[in-house]
């Protein structure tokens, strides 16, 4: 009896280590199988949280493109409605003024990045249009028809395809009004096709809707005005609105990146716990295998932060990139509103020269009169000086109402000094204000250019203007004219001993804006360059030498 007792003791006594290993077991293969499940799900939803955080400010970078794109051309047709010679040019539909506005949206487009801007009349045919000089101009076109015109009150918006190029793009317009009275309407239009190119070497597709659901800027050409987009299921639309608009940007991101990293890191999960289970009897090895998972935990972290910071960086400096463009815009804005004051003042200083020609010859009659009943003594020495002084306001008003008219475009031969002695007396005010001398070479009566006069002084004019104000606080200002006549060519020099142009200004010296000056628009280098070269000239500037000023070169085809 003790016996049979002692044998069933021993039996359950060897009976709990194999219940314990089973156990043991159990619990190692459930851990075995939970592990992997766990580390799958926490992996892929970071991954997908990632994933949405970088999606999220990369649709916000393309959203904040389009606004800007949207601001910069609204701003455009909104500046343009309110120029006067864009009115004079729809108050008189057959004036050749229509030809000038051509030619300024033309500039004009070139300076906002635009792909066309024309002008509407109250009927809605084309009076003017950048591409005027082109086959494809937009000249004589009515568009009438279009949504962009008969809702332009004040503003519309249209996206759709150009009926003369074919091509999808904006168009963007503004109403052009004479108190109640509808003149026309100023439209530009923008493709996007540069934006679309850059996108598309993304690997996230972007599709821009309207309101309606209907797609117009995309990666895919083959989606362009279709309803709707269809789901993925292996990737995570992200979706922002477009400022001002009814658009919205939606940017599918990928997901198969986080499935694949869920994986594998569920995979070497499963394989660590089943090593760590495999050889959980040797102490010393189990614990180096801790030591380095612990290292490689670290160097994960670490990696995961540097990368983290590293993305910072990048949208730091994209923002950085967009408040630049914004500041950009604003100041184009100013500059063109500023333009617009310049012409005003030129057309007020034109005016005032033709009104003061009546009084003046009044106040000359009256001198003479005077001094025939007075012939001598000093009171008819007084009214002989008035009567110079009066010649010498007459020329001067002569001058200013010259380089105000209009350029007639034909171009002939310009006698050379004559345009030289009309424009230095157009700066004389500036020159005599600060005492500069000028130093010109005998000028032969023969030497003629070809040209045009009125816009041949007014480069000369924009040039001596740079020059004087360049030697404001220079201890010894002067300025030195050169004329240089070789074969079939006329070189004019001017040069000042000013502080001479740095090497960052030199650069982009006739760029559209660029200006050194605080109250400067830099257009007029521009402005100056495109006439030369519309003579069949140039306009160039002598490279930058310290301690040395300024050389501007005016090169003009000498006349037979």
């Amino acid at each position: 009896m003790q016996e049979t007792q002692g044998v069933r003791k021993i039996a359950h006594d060897s009976s709990l280590p194999r219940l314990a290993g089973w156990l043991v077991l159990l619990a190692a293969l459930a851990l075995l199988l939970l592990v992997p499940v766990a580390t799958f799900w926490a992996i892929r939803s970071g991954a997908l949280q990632n994933l949405r955080d970088e999606g999220l400010a990369a649709a916000q970078s393309r959203a904040l493109t389009l606004e800007s794109i949207l601001d910069r051309q609204r701003a455009v047709v909104a500046i343009l409605a309110d120029d006067a010679m864009v009115k004079d040019a729809l108050r008189e539909p057959g004036h050749k003024g229509g030809d000038a506005v051509s030619a300024k949206l033309e500039r004009l487009r070139v300076a906002t990045q635009s792909t066309v801007l024309y002008l509407l009349d109250a009927r809605g045919r084309t009076i003017a249009a950048s591409n005027w000089n082109r086959p494809d101009s937009f000249v004589g076109h009515d568009y009438s028809f279009r949504a962009y015109f008969r809702r332009a009150r004040p503003t519309a918006m249209e996206f759709a395809l150009g009926t003369v190029s074919g091509q999808p793009g904006l168009y963007l317009s503004h109403d052009i009004r004479d108190g109640a009275a509808l003149l026309g309407v100023v439209v530009v239009k923008v493709q996007f096709d540069a934006i679309e190119a850059a996108w598309a070497r993304s690997p996230n597709a972007t599709h821009v809707t309207e309101g309606d659901g209907r797609v117009i800027i995309t990666t895919d050409a083959a989606r362009r005005f279709t309803l709707g987009l269809p789901a993925s299921p292996d990737s995570l639309p992200i979706a922002l609105p477009v400022r001002g608009t009814d658009w919205t940007v939606t940017m599918s991101v990928p997901t198969r990146e986080a499935r694949q990293t869920a994986a594998y890191a569920a995979g070497a999960a499963g394989l660590a716990m089943l090593l760590l289970l495999a050889m959980g009897d040797q102490a010393r090895r189990s614990h180096r295998r801790r030591l380095r998972k612990a290292e490689a935990d670290r160097a994960y972290r670490a990696e995961l932060e540097r990368a983290v910071a590293e993305r910072t960086r990048d949208l730091s400096e994209e923002i950085r990139e967009r408040q630049s463009a914004q500041h950009r815009l604003s100041q184009m804005q100013s500059d063109l509103v500023q333009a617009n004051k310049l012409a005003t003042m030129g057309q007020i200083t034109a005016g005032v020269a033709h009104e003061i020609n009546q009084p003046l010859a009044t106040i000359r009659l009256l001198a003479e009169n005077g001094q025939a009943m007075q012939p001598g003594g000093p009171v008819g020495d007084n009214l002989a000086r008035i009567a110079r002084m009066t010649d010498r306001i007459g020329q001067i008003t002569d001058q200013l109402r010259g380089f105000a008219r209009k350029p007639t475009r034909e171009v002939g031969a310009v006698a050379l000094r004559p345009v030289i002695e009309a424009s230095l007396m157009l700066t004389a005010s500036r020159r005599k204000a600060s005492d500069m001398p000028v130093h010109l070479p005998p000028i032969p009566h023969e030497l003629a250019v070809i040209g045009e006069q009125v816009r041949v002084e007014q480069i000369l004019v924009n040039l001596l203007t740079n020059a004087f104000e360049a030697q404001e606080n220079a201890p010894d200002p002067w300025i030195r004219i050169g004329v240089d006549a070789t074969g079939d060519r006329v070189t004019l020099t001017v040069s000042d001993n000013g502080p001479g142009l740095s090497p960052q200004v030199a650069e982009q010296l006739f760029a559209p804006f660029a200006t050194s000056k605080a109250q400067g628009l830099g257009l007029g280098l521009v402005i100056s360059r495109d006439i030369a070269r519309d003579l069949g000239g140039e306009l160039t500037a002598d490279a930058p030498v310290p301690g040395q000023g300024a050389t501007f070169r005016l090169t003009l085809r000498k006349a037979a």
